[in-house]
């Protein structure tokens, strides 16, 4: 399997974070429901691009938008917490 379609967990593209992430997904409900929600899409956008569960190019961009979006969000929130 080609790298870029492995799964965009928070924890993988931000190692340095995941005390925060875990930390935060268990004392922060706002934070747990973002993450919840981004894993989600991440997983769609995943089956698509592995042929699991196809979907049209505009359906993708859009998900991708809304999981890059919930990434900053995420990222800061984790960030904060870290410090």
């Amino acid at each position: 399997m080609r790298s870029d379609l492995l799964p965009h967990a928070l924890n993988r593209e931000f190692p340095e974070l995941a005390a925060a992430v875990a930390h935060l997904k268990e004392t922060d409900l706002h934070f747990a429901h973002l993450l919840k929600k981004h894993d989600a899409i991440d997983e769609q956008i995943t089956g698509d691009e592995t042929g699991v569960a196809p979907m049209g190019d505009v359906e993708l961009e859009d998900l991708k938008k809304q999981r890059l979006h919930l990434k900053d969000e995420l990222y800061q929130m984790a960030s904060a917490a870290k410090r």
